[in-house]
């Protein structure tokens, strides 16, 4: 079934306007809940966004490739506490493809938009721009927004062959 998940998924930059249902939306929240965190520590907070001004202003969080956000019905916001954990990255990703596979698996489409060490302007970071605009504290740090909605452009499956088959060394 994950194979399946995996071989549907696709980055989705296009959406149509429905609206997600509130029972795909709490799905997708018991999902981030349950992702696991190293040690329990669950560093990670998920700030979901759903007002149009809102995912407008998110759309602007950088220069290039976010864009597509204010598309969405949904956009969720991932950051991580850099008090709580060494590992907030590593923590806040896993619960990035655990959301994205969710939403595969309702039906949904969704993209991410990498926040973190990316620049909204020359002084600002797109991290920082995000944080102020949902006022989180300075110990978040936005790790990226992953948008999510009903797919408006259909993309195959990566065929078989094209994969990069190459970067696995089998010592079996």
């Amino acid at each position: 079934m994950l194979l399946d998940l995996l071989r549907q998924r696709r980055s989705i930059r296009k959406f149509t306007t429905t609206p997600l249902s509130s029972e795909h939306i709490e799905h997708l929240k018991e999902i981030a809940v349950r992702v696991p965190t190293s040690r329990g520590l669950n560093p990670w907070q998920f700030n979901f966004v759903s007002q149009e001004t809102l995912i407008a202003k998110l759309s602007h969080a950088k220069p290039h490739a976010a864009g597509f956000i204010e598309q969405c019905p949904l956009a969720i916001v991932i950051s991580g506490d850099t008090s709580c954990s060494d590992v907030w990255i590593e923590d806040c990703s896993i619960a990035a493809i655990c959301l994205q596979l969710a939403a595969t698996e309702l039906g949904l489409a969704s993209c991410w938009a990498q926040i973190r060490l990316r620049p909204h302007d020359e002084a600002t970071t797109a991290s920082d721009y995000v944080c102020s605009l949902l006022d989180l504290p300075s110990t978040q740090q936005v790790v990226a927004i992953i948008g999510i909605g009903h797919p408006n452009e259909q993309k195959q499956p990566h065929p078989h062959e094209s994969l990069p088959w190459d970067h696995i060394v089998d010592f079996t």
